[in-house]
């Protein structure tokens, strides 16, 4: 029997003993181990030390050796039939050094299969120190001769539903290393009886939600202008929150590193030259550096300059810079409220453009006034650029308006080109003949369209369109396109223009031939493309991606020969830790016959035969519910949580079509709620795997919205959990930030007095008395997006209704979590509620908020 196949079987024996054997202590049958390490007593100089105290043979316990040594290990020990380990394995030499000692690492890991606690007991002849997950427990001082004379050493355990390691440093001496004993066993408390604990050397391991916070990640790539260098940057965040960066520049060719880079610049190449430039904090200010790759050289071009980002010239001569501005405040203690957005604090601030001559070494505003100015591009001969001008319309949907004005940068002319409230980005094409310009389907008057009778476009469905400057006309390029548009980029060496875009629950990139005008999708090996950059000069990208099963993989592609080389994976180590589910799509047809795409995860060890909780979740918004491993509500951690979990993307979705994604508009909820409905049902009905009576639902923002909704709609959900969720669309409209700005697309043309109905009909907090699924209901307090008032409306509600509700209050948090240490408590305190509701466990849930 191969030492994988043992460990398995081990570990399958257990699990199958724990069933028929509950509460009875369950012995470690199989241990890694390392080398002895010889130790020496050290040389005694002195008979005390600066504390008075003298050597003990103990001391040399303190021994640093590295835990990954163990863990990379493949020498396993067993037990005997008496559970007791006979620790007989040879040192690195035959011959270890006479006179002295030895340290030896021994590991295996526990796993129980819900919250819980329980009693790890280590009876040894030896010397030894106990870790678990990285912490030091317990040390053990003495050494015996025999088991029967040694005292147990006793660790209560307090186990979440994950992995929990356990290293075990053991000190032995030259005499018995041979000759050493030790028994382990875990056993949970009374009261957790039914907790099904494992024990193994298994080194695949349940996700967790540090999986998610922690780790080496990378953050970004850069391509340069040749093609033949790149820059990335990866941050390795460490348990508890710290973290470090680091910036490399390398060969593209040979993927060899040229040099590090201070962290946190982002640089920008110069156009045609592998050359870049970057700001660092200087002391009044910015300065900005030149630096050459060939040389390895950092010229320093500019000293003390306030801005807030730069974007170079073409003929790298000039800079132009965005420069913060602001309304003065009111005096004294009172505030008048210019508008609507004024709330929000950034409503005073203006983007001012400034321009810096490199050469002359001089910064000088370039339009003066109160207008929001932006920099949008420069043409290829640093001759002109395009800017947006925009400002607030608040009687007019979208609420604002946008002119793209074109400036002469020599004689600072000013032509406006294009006045349209619903264009928001445009970039010269090679050439600098024409503009690619991104909206919604409303700009130019609605030539992008592509709506069934009555439908009213979903702004947040992005467009692009050519506008011909010589000619004025515009090619509503992405009309019949599917795809939700993201960016953009449109190279010089190819009449192609290449197009980031959401592809349904992917981001995917997309080839526009400007001959042929037809789309082709680049087959890239990853679901999500994150960023994509071209280089100046020849058909080679640089792109970052991820998916459902692994972090970010930066990669260059040949766009010739269409092959993607993987250059850099810093998460690979820890993601191969593991045991990931598999994710499956799954799509069914409503019954007005709409095509609903979906996908599903596994719960980890899954068995076919059995019964298995289920979790919801479907998109805060109206962007898909993308595959990514890295989601703020981490599918791959719940699923290794024990549940299956079913990820729906219903109507109004963008990346799907415009016709689709319009519905969003005016309905809250109407078709969406019903879809989701259809769907669980179905998906359950189809999967005898999933246990129909235990099925929860979640979702965040409008997603929240749409977990209140759905439990006043429906009774198949047993448990509910409703983050930053709006609970009366009237109040969010009126009092968040951007309640009003986002209601001009959910809520097109709709507003309280002309349609009190929506208003009122469709706010689950009018029907709080249908609600009889136990919610949980979780909002950070300095919410400024959803206020916190829309979870408290509801709370109160079902509270006096008599309904099984809590509310949890994440303190000092806005609309997302980002704390490190409130992330992991707002992420736990979610598992807990399922664990209560869908498993029958509230023991997590009394833990973390026991009754007052």
């Amino acid at each position: 029997m191969s030492f994988y196949t043992k460990s398995v079987f081990v570990y399958l024996l257990l699990l199958f003993s724990l069933n028929l054997f509950a509460q009875k202590e369950i012995p470690v049958l199989q241990l890694k181990v390392t080398p002895l390490v010889p130790v020496y007593n050290p040389v005694l100089f002195d008979s005390i030390d600066v504390n008075r105290e003298t050597f003990e043979t103990k001391n040399l316990l303190k021994t640093q050796i590295d835990f990954q040594t163990v863990r990379n290990s493949r020498n396993m020990l067993e037990a005997g039939a008496d559970s007791i380990f006979k620790l007989e394995y040879a040192p690195y030499d035959s011959k270890i050094p006479a006179r002295d000692k030895a340290v030896q690492l021994l590991a295996f890991s526990i796993d129980a299969d819900r919250y819980c606690r329980a009693e790890l007991k280590i009876v040894s002849t030896d010397r030894l120190e106990v870790y678990v997950n990285n912490q030091k427990k317990k040390s053990k001082e003495t050494k015996e001769d025999s088991l029967s004379k040694a005292q147990p050493l006793t660790i209560d355990l307090t186990l979440e539903p994950r992995q929990y390691e356990v290293i075990i440093k053991r000190l032995t001496e030259v005499k018995n290393f041979n000759e050493t004993q030790l028994k382990l066993s875990v056993k949970p408390e009374k009261k957790d009886s039914l907790a099904e604990i494992g024990v193994s050397i298994d080194t695949k391991r349940r996700a967790t939600i540090n999986d998610i916070l922690e780790g080496n990640r990378l953050r970004s790539g850069s391509l340069s202008p040749s093609g033949q260098y790149f820059i990335f940057t990866t941050m390795n965040v460490f348990p508890g929150g710290k973290s470090t960066t680091e910036v490399e520049l390398r060969e593209l060719k040979t993927n060899k590193k040229v040099c590090s880079l201070p962290a946190e610049i982002f640089p920008q190449w110069v156009k045609g030259k592998d050359q870049f430039i970057y700001s660092k904090a200087g002391q009044d200010g910015k300065n900005l550096f030149l630096f050459d790759v060939a040389s390895l050289n950092e010229t320093r071009i500019a000293e003390n300059l306030n801005f807030d980002y730069f974007v170079l010239s073409p003929d790298a001569r000039f800079l132009l810079l965005s420069v913060t501005e602001k309304l003065p405040e009111d005096k004294g203690n009172l505030k008048r409220v210019l508008s609507p957005s004024d709330r929000s604090g950034a409503y005073r601030g203006r983007q001012a453009i400034y321009l810096y001559s490199i050469q002359d070494q001089t910064m000088q505003q370039i339009i003066f006034g109160r207008t929001e100015i932006r920099l949008s591009d420069i043409r290829f001969d640093s001759q002109k650029a395009l800017l947006l001008a925009s400002e607030e319309d608040i009687t007019h949907r979208p609420f604002s308006k946008t002119m793209l004005l074109e400036m002469d940068l020599k004689t600072l002319q000013l032509d406006t080109l294009l006045n349209d409230p619903f264009i928001s980005g445009a970039d010269y094409s090679p050439d600098g003949n024409d503009l690619l310009i991104s909206g919604s389907g409303e700009a130019f008057g609605g030539i992008g369209l592509n709506l069934d009778e009555g439908q009213i476009s979903n702004t947040y469905d992005n467009q692009v369109f050519i506008y011909h400057l010589k000619n004025k006309e515009v090619e509503a390029i992405s009309k019949n396109f599917n795809p939700n548009i993201l960016g953009f980029q449109w190279p010089d060496y190819d009449h192609s223009i290449y197009l980031r875009a959401e592809d349904k629950d992917c981001v995917s990139i997309y080839r526009y031939d400007l001959k042929t005008k037809q789309y082709t999708r680049l087959d890239l090996p990853e679901e999500i493309i994150s960023s994509f950059s071209l280089a100046d000069t020849q058909p080679l990208a640089l792109f970052r991606g991820e998916n459902n099963t692994n972090s970010f993989r930066l990669y260059a592609y040949d766009l010739k020969t269409k092959k993607a080389t993987l250059l850099a994976d810093p998460f690979k180590e820890q993601l191969d830790e593991m045991a990931l589910s598999p994710v499956t799509s799954w799509t069914f047809t409503t019954s007005d016959s709409t095509t609903i795409d979906g996908r599903y995860y596994l719960p980890y060890h899954f068995d076919p035969n059995k019964k298995y909780p289920m979790i919801v979740y479907y998109y805060g918004g109206t962007s898909p519910t993308s595959r990514i491993f890295e989601t703020t509500y981490p599918q791959q951690v719940y699923a290794a949580l024990g549940y299956v979990v079913y990820v729906v993307n219903p109507s109004g979705t963008t990346g799907y079509g415009q016709k689709f994604s319009a519905r969003h508009v005016n309905a809250w909820g109407k078709m969406t709620a019903g879809e989701i409905i259809e769907g669980t049902r179905k998906f359950y009905r189809e999967h005898a795997f999933v246990d129909s009576t235990k099925v929860g639902c979640i979702g965040a923002s409008y997603g929240g919205f749409m977990t209140q909704y759905l439990q006043t709609q429906t009774p198949i959900f047993a448990a509910a959990v409703s983050h930053a969720g709006i609970s009366s669309i009237a109040s969010y409209w009126g009092e968040g930030y951007w309640g009003y700005a986002y209601s001009g697309t959910a809520s097109a043309f709709s507003y309280p007095w002309n349609n009190p109905d929506l208003y009122i009909n469709q706010s689950p907090l009018f029907s709080a008395d249908k609600i009889n699924t136990p919610l949980l209901l979780l909002h950070g307090t300095a919410d400024t997006n959803v206020p916190i008032g829309e979870s408290i409306q509801m709370y109160n509600a079902l509270k006096i209704l008599g309904k099984e509700v809590e509310f949890i209050q994440v303190q000092g948090e806005n609309h997302i979590i980002l704390d490190y240490q409130k992330r992991i408590e707002w992420n736990k305190t979610i598992y807990a509620w399922f664990a209560k509701w869908l498993k029958g466990q509230p023991e997590w849930w009394d833990a973390l908020y026991p009754v007052r």
